[in-house]
């Protein structure tokens, strides 16, 4: 089983109420069983909403609550992307999930990158707070980028 990030098979689940149809992933899907996540939304958080940036470190960070996530207007958000990630989590453990497709970039969902935390459009290594929880508890994440490198 797969976890996959919504806003990859076209829902519109992303922060601008749009979404990042990723059309090879769904061709490589479709012999695959996944089960579809949007930690955002599980977490609470509307379609739209603001856009979210990890303030400092990334999401290892946030889980150890050194770190907040908050959005463009400085509202502290980092609740509600937690619950999200244990929500995702719950998902993986009842699907027996072990891997994961996640959104890059996102501070839920990034894997390897992440925005720097200023909303300046500028990136920095790191992963967003659901990669980190999922990587925590064994499940392999990957993004729509880099999942060809791995033998499903």
């Amino acid at each position: 089983m797969i976890l996959v990030s919504g806003c990859l098979i076209g829902l519109n689940c992303k922060y601008n109420g749009g979404n990042n149809f990723h059309k090879n992933l769904i061709e490589f899907l479709k012999d695959k069983e996944f089960i579809v996540v949007c930690p955002e939304q599980m977490g609470g958080l509307s379609t739209p909403r603001l856009p979210c940036e990890i303030m400092s470190g990334d999401g290892r960070d946030v889980l150890q609550g050194s770190s907040k996530i908050k959005n463009n207007m400085g509202e502290d958000l980092t609740e509600s992307f937690v619950k999200g990630a244990e929500e995702t989590l719950k998902i993986a453990r009842i699907c027996k999930a072990k891997t994961a497709i996640l959104k890059a970039k996102s501070p839920s969902c990034g894997s390897e990158d992440i925005y720097n935390g200023k909303f300046e459009g500028k990136i920095k290594r790191g992963m967003g707070v659901t990669a980190a929880l999922l990587r925590k508890n064994g499940v392999l994440v990957f993004n729509e980028d880099n999942y060809l490198n791995y033998d499903f």
